[in-house]
């Protein structure tokens, strides 16, 4: 029975992701369904943390819209998700960023930019 699951979670798995880390800014690109058409509506904001493994894994953005602070939980694997862009990464010496809820303004959606030589 094992197998079988764990051969069923294999063909789920998407390959296309790119490396992003907690603290990074990116554009995730969901498939709407309104009615019987489908559109795609970007969500921009900051990576504040990563869970999950495999087929569970899920990350959290964090973005301000109109002064308000939004957090969305997307499932990594999930055939709702277009695209994944990494538009800047950030530095982040924690592994989740909730700290960044009591921020304001501009504070509120940086994190330091991480330096990209090797």
């Amino acid at each position: 029975m094992n197998a079988v699951i764990s051969k069923i979670n294999q063909e789920q798995l998407k390959t296309d992701i790119p490396v992003f880390r907690v603290g990074d800014s990116v554009k995730v690109h969901c498939r709407v369904v309104e009615g019987n058409k489908e559109r795609i509506q970007i969500f921009a904001g900051v990576v504040i943390s990563r869970k999950g493994s495999a087929i569970n894994d899920a990350f959290t953005v964090r973005k301000i819209s109109y002064g308000e602070g939004v957090e969305r939980v997307f499932p990594v694997h999930s055939p709702k998700i277009a695209k994944i862009e990494v538009t800047r990464q950030g530095k982040a010496r924690r592994n989740r960023l909730h700290y960044l809820r009591d921020r304001v303004g501009k504070q509120a959606l940086f994190v330091k930019e991480r330096n990209t030589r090797a």
